[in-house]
């Protein structure tokens, strides 16, 4: 069953991807009035699941005249997922490359089947490895892109 946490993310993904240039301005009272919740919901949903490392951009302004703007930064382009290896560096911790992970997702680089593959090698050769985790971690997810970099995408593009 999902989360309130889960559904206000679902709506806000929902509404970036109506928007014609992939920014939402939104009024954070006014969400939590429809979702029946405080506002620091919101602010927990944007913070955790709107991060730079899955793609986003939040801009905030508090008050009265106050609104929340999304932007979505990443768009599915092999550039990206060189500019993702490029931030990826020499180490990265677990959260980090999960927020890689659904950023290449959420802009359609890979599959949500993908994404869960690639979780999937990551936790079963972290588990049976005796080097340090977050080296391993960014060895192999760098390794990985690449290989998709080098894949013909089924749809015609790269």
């Amino acid at each position: 069953m999902a989360s309130l946490a889960d559904h206000i993310e679902a709506y806000i993904k929902k509404q970036l991807q109506r928007s014609p240039n992939q920014i939402l301005v939104l009024n954070r009272a006014e969400l939590a009035d429809t979702f029946s919740c405080v506002p620091s919901q919101i602010n927990y949903v944007l913070t955790t699941r709107f991060t730079q490392d899955r793609g986003y951009v939040i801009e905030s302004r508090r008050g009265g005249g106050g609104y929340i703007r999304v932007v979505k930064t990443l768009r599915g382009r092999p550039q990206d997922v060189v500019g993702i290896l490029k931030q990826i560096g020499a180490r990265i911790d677990e959260k980090q490359a999960d927020n890689v992970i659904v950023a290449l997702m959420d802009r359609g680089v890979i599959s949500g089947r993908q994404g869960q593959f690639i979780k999937g090698i990551l936790q079963q050769e972290l588990a049976s490895s005796t080097l340090e985790s977050d080296s391993l971690r960014a060895s192999l997810l760098r390794a990985i892109l690449l290989v998709h970099l080098h894949e013909p995408d089924p749809k015609g593009g790269r």
